[in-house]
């Protein structure tokens, strides 16, 4: 046996092809058994199989890659090439699947061509890693028909010959010795699955076969009919056909929890003679959400120390099920309220080129950071960029309230200033009731403030510029950036809104002559921090925008934001909004 590492980088398969080569010339230089040798298809067929594992380790879990070349030697028929590539991330389940691509691409088809070059193939999930194997045997073998799935070839589907290097393990002293820790294991890589497929994936993964021939899982979604998620069988080539087998009679969901034994479809007698199978519900927190089936050749089936080992596995699998669910429920929610939360997408501004940046913090599909830009009437266009205190829900919820009520304030007619003093007054009354009545947004939840930079534009005849009025409310400051690289600020700080009811704004106006950017951020720019730095520390906004001159309205936005991204090599912890207008 020979093992090597390789760096999960775009170098990996090189070095594994390098690998392999050298340790079959080193073991023919040796001499191999009777009836094995390195042939030409062996050899093409070994180093395509080893580039395609190491590329598919690389790219789907990027860790570093261990690498184990052996001679198989005790196996029937023939003495055999194993080659395992294992990765350091098991929570990544096997992607993809053994059928060809219907496109023309040229990714997507690792897994077609390990099982179209390989005798075997298959995977072993551990804690700390995941390990795909596959098999050459080192002599030409037979010709044979290619599996179908007709009626009258469903018993070797459910009930296959074990392939001679398959050791059983699913024995009692196995059980006895190894349940705990599988289980255990099971448990840290499903935990860590929060998609229903991965999870079904994952589940027959884990049991072939190690405690099963073949395997497969049927799901129930909310309001629709039951969906064939996974199968998956010991005897790679029979995955196909075996698929096309149970998805003629899917699986109705169960009432109660517990194996039930199962010849899985009827068929003859001769597969209850020669195996057993069983359907385990996949029920928790009183739902049933799927139907995990499996099964095992033999004259014993399934012995009874596997199947309650079995239904333990089955009731983790339910409830990483569950977890992947009420996951999938919370995104969904999430994302229609984020697209609730965004604006529409507006027109062209007459005389004026405008960019945007808006991004919620990583992990977040909504944020506190809002923009808005539209049109209030008589040539006039209104802009806004805010930020909420806190983050999250609970500040998409006050970005809810402050968006409408300045589109509504602005298309009434009202200036700037009597804008911010409606808002203002709306949201003091908005936290006075939650303060009342000791909702989450005051009992232990965040203040409900808002800073808010707000202003409208009018565009003067073409090619002269733009007249704007705005107004800061415990916002940063804009700056506007004159085409020659000269940057001052504009407006003058005033306080927050939703603080005191009794507040008054002020607005100032200023022209925008052609090739004047104005520039407003929300202090996810402004704050980014570095150790006790702050991005716009020393003025540090206002150099990068100097450095902006000659850009378009687009450009600028993303050298901003370029900025603020190599600011610190650690991500954004808060989030990122920036709107740019450019008059033409």
């Amino acid at each position: 046996m020979r093992q090597a590492s390789v760096p999960g980088d775009e170098l990996a398969a090189g070095a594994a092809r390098r690998f392999l080569r050298a340790t079959l010339a080193d073991w023919a230089g040796q001499g191999l058994p009777d009836g094995a040798g390195f042939g030409d298809r062996v050899l093409d067929d070994a180093t395509l199989l080893m580039s395609e594992l190491v590329t598919n380790a690389v790219v789907h879990a990027g860790t570093a890659v261990d690498i184990v070349c052996r001679l198989d030697t005790e196996s029937a028929p023939a003495p055999g090439l194993v080659i395992e590539v294992a990765d350091r991330h098991p929570g990544r389940v096997l992607r993809g699947s053994t059928e060809q691509p219907a496109d023309s691409r040229e990714g997507g088809r690792g897994l077609h061509l390990v099982a179209a070059l390989s005798d075997t193939w298959g995977v072993t999930y551990h804690r700390d890693r995941k390990t795909v194997w596959c098999r050459l045997d080192l002599s030409e073998p037979e010709e044979s028909e290619p599996p179908t799935a007709s009626a009258d070839k469903d018993q070797p589907l459910l009930a296959p010959t074990a392939p001679p290097e398959a050791p059983r393990r699913a024995d009692a002293d196995w059980i006895s010795r190894g349940s705990l820790t599988f289980l255990a294991e099971a448990s840290d890589l499903l935990a860590g699955q929060l998609d229903e497929d991965h999870v079904a994936s994952l589940a027959t993964q884990l049991l072939v076969p190690r405690l099963a021939d073949w395997c497969a899982v049927w799901l129930y979604p909310v309001g629709a009919a039951p969906r064939l998620s996974r199968v998956w069988h010991s005897a790679e080539h029979w995955i196909d056909p075996l698929r096309a087998v149970l998805e003629k009679a899917p699986s109705a969901p169960a009432v109660r929890a517990g194996a039930q034994p199962l010849i899985w479809p009827a068929v003859s007698d001769k597969v209850c003679d020669q195996g057993g199978a069983l359907a385990l519900p996949l029920i928790a927190t009183g739902r049933c959400h799927g139907t995990l089936l499996l099964g095992r050749t033999g004259p014993l089936g399934l012995r009874d120390e596997a199947t309650g080992l079995i239904e333990d596995f089955a009731r983790r699998v339910a409830l990483a099920m569950g977890t992947a669910r009420q996951y999938a429920r919370q995104a969904m929610i999430s994302t229609v309220l984020q697209r609730g939360l965004l604006p529409p997408a507006t027109g062209r501004i007459p005389g004026v080129e405008h960019a945007v940046v808006y991004e919620p913090t990583a992990g977040d599909w909504v944020g506190g950071d809002f923009y808005d830009l539209f049109p209030a009437g008589d040539g006039r266009w209104c802009f806004a960029l805010g930020d909420v205190c806190g983050s999250g829900p609970e500040a998409a919820s006050l970005t809810g309230i402050a968006r409408p009520v300045l589109r509504l304030l602005a298309r009434e007619g009202y200036g700037v200033s009597d804008v911010l003093d409606r808002l203002n007054k709306a949201l003091a009354d908005e936290a006075t009731t939650a303060l009342i009545g000791e909702t989450a947004a005051w009992d232990g939840g965040q203040a409900r403030f808002l800073s808010l930079l707000y202003g409208e534009i009018l565009p003067y005849a073409p090619a002269r510029g733009a007249r704007c009025t705005l107004a800061s409310a415990g916002h940063p400051l804009p700056l506007v950036l004159g085409p020659s690289g000269v940057v001052r600020p504009v407006a003058t700080p005033q306080m927050l809104l939703g603080i005191s009811d009794d507040a008054s704004y002020r607005s100032e106006s200023f022209d925008l002559a052609p090739g004047d950017t104005l520039l407003c951020v929300t202090d996810g720019v402004t704050e980014r921090r570095r150790g006790r730095r702050q991005f716009d520390d020393d003025d540090g906004l206002a150099v990068v925008l100097g450095g902006c001159a000659g850009l378009d309205a687009s450009g600028v936005a993303q050298r901003i934001r370029q900025a603020v991204y190599d600011y610190d090599a650690a991500p954004p912890s808060d989030d990122l909004a920036l709107l740019v207008l450019q008059a033409q």
